[in-house]
């Protein structure tokens, strides 16, 4: 039976005793007293401690000093440039304490939700080329007051206090929500979001598709938006598995963010949600069409992700091992190969390289130097396992689809991972599932969803308990936001896909 983190003594779970705190004990005291001690020392001239300043305004989570008080760690929307000089090499420690000072109490958790769409000429049907992207872009800014992100000449997303519009490598529009505290907030900011686009987007003869998977063009037919990070990537991905391009652009999701209170509580979220990514990939299925034929899946994103890259993506089996915890997330991550180093606002091309050697200065790219804790920030964004570790966890597994179902999304994993009973009973549902079970599920679900065979049953009847628990942990909440997932509540009990059929100029 396969250990969990709630039944095993913390010894067994934490190596360093820098984390070996009683169960739940936030870390945020001790990285306050250090961020204090910090910020009269910053290495540097008043410009750049001007500089830190300026990022310490509008930042998606408080600003902290790592252990030795030498640098300070900051959050940013990638790709993030050096806020200030580094005094000395960075070392591992530093790279645990970055994914440590993401800790905060319970009254601090937040709720991010991040969804991707496809836009289309709506005369046409055809892709939405970047010159129409931009006008977008530049409509959205000018009437409801956004900031335009630059890269060079091209503007390449919005960003408007803690919300902000990016583009992915086929000009899939997303919008990166604000860390919000209710689930009514989280879709009022999606409604609005879409309210927005909708506005500009009509005028332009534009309209948007929630779906998983491009339905209609192939790879030739869609535009490739005019960021450095995606050509590095588009001439890498063909080296370390045949759908890398599909996944870049042809595939849209929806993203969950949610926290954590110390590195025990991200032990157990992390260890449920990776357990259960295949039911909400199975819940939210939502792409069997390719080139305008049935292409045999129900969630052909899914599929996708198990021949793109996986050196980084995947269902991270050390995550079950009794001693897993924030440094193993790190020994992992040093040895995903990189993608790219940004200095002086360009993109130095890493593929294959391993920021293990960048830490000792061995980069061919970049021979001699070292990195900061931006470049770890940026590094930590190319991984693409089903969970993500930055300094709050990410739920990957769910196809794109409709407004009502970017609602239900965060519904189910904050019904599943904010409330206490429900996250045990979770953990007790998935103790005894073996490595073999979880990875059998990742591969047949994208074919069969819930109606994939799985002990005496199907996966259906586990996806039931597990929708009763998240409504259970909703109602517990106070919040009234079970609601939330009657979206879905009727894909679950019969075990049919759900096909997103609202095409709309939203």
């Amino acid at each position: 039976m396969m250990a969990i983190a709630s039944r095993l003594p913390l010894n067994q779970i934490h190596r360093s005793e820098m984390f070996n705190y009683a169960s739940g004990v936030e870390c945020n005291a001790m990285l306050k007293e250090r961020q204090l001690r910090v910020r009269g020392s910053v290495a540097g001239s008043s410009n750049v401690a001007r500089n830190v300043e300026r990022r310490l305004q509008g930042l998606r989570f408080d600003a902290v000093a790592s252990r030795r008080g030498q640098r300070m760690v900051v959050a940013a929307s990638p790709p993030t440039e050096d806020a200030l000089v580094m005094t000395e090499p960075l070392t591992k420690e530093d790279l645990v304490w970055y994914l440590a000072s993401g800790c905060k109490p319970k009254e601090k958790w937040r709720i991010g939700t991040e969804h991707e769409k496809f836009g289309f000429e709506v005369a046409t049907l055809r892709p939405m080329k970047y010159e129409q992207i931009a006008d977008l872009l530049n409509g959205v800014a000018e009437r409801f007051d956004w900031d335009k992100i630059m890269e060079g000449d091209y503007v390449i997303g919005l960003k408007q206090g803690k919300q902000s519009i990016s583009l992915e490598p086929g000009g899939q529009f997303e919008l990166s929500g604000a860390p919000l505290e209710t689930l009514h907030q989280t879709c009022a900011e999606v409604n609005s979001h879409l309210y927005q686009v909708k506005a500009v987007a009509e005028e332009l003869g534009i309209g948007f598709l929630g779906i998983g998977f491009q339905p209609k063009w192939g790879l030739k037919d869609i535009p490739i938006m005019p960021k450095g990070r995606y050509e590095i990537m588009r001439n890498y991905m063909p080296k370390v598995g045949s759908l890398g391009h599909d996944m870049m652009f042809r595939t849209c999701t929806v993203q969950v963010n949610l926290d954590f209170s110390s590195e025990l509580d991200m032990l157990r979220k992390f260890r449920a949600s990776l357990a259960l990514q295949p039911i909400a990939t199975a819940v939210f299925a939502n792409s069997p069409f390719t080139e305008g034929k049935p292409n045999g899946y129900l969630s052909m994103r899914s599929h996708v992700w198990t021949d793109t890259d996986n050196n980084r993506a995947g269902m991270l089996p050390f995550v079950f091992d009794d001693s897993f915890g924030f440094e193993q997330y790190v020994e992992y991550a040093l040895d995903v190969p990189m993608y790219f180093v940004y200095r002086n606002k360009k993109y130095i091309d890493c593929t294959g390289m391993s920021f293990r050697d960048f830490m000792v200065g061995k980069l061919p790219s970049i021979p001699g130097e070292l990195p900061t804790l931006n470049d770890w920030e940026n590094h930590l964004t190319t991984i693409f396992p089903e969970v993500r570790l930055k300094r709050y966890l990410e739920m990957r597994g769910a196809d794109g689809g409709p407004w009502r179902r970017l609602c239900a999304l965060p519904a189910f994993w904050v019904g599943l991972l904010y409330d206490e009973v429900s996250l045990q009973n979770v953990l007790d549902m998935t103790a005894d599932w073996t490595e073999e079970e979880r990875q059998m599920l990742r591969e047949k679900v994208p074919v069969t969803g819930l109606r994939t065979p799985f002990r005496d049953g199907l996966l259906r009847h586990v996806a039931e308990d597990v929708l009763k628990l998240a409504k259970d942990g909703l109602e517990r909440r106070s919040y009234k936001e079970a609601g939330f997932l009657n979206e879905v509540t009727e894909v679950v009990r019969t075990g049919e896909i759900y096909l997103s059929h609202q095409v709309s100029r939203s």
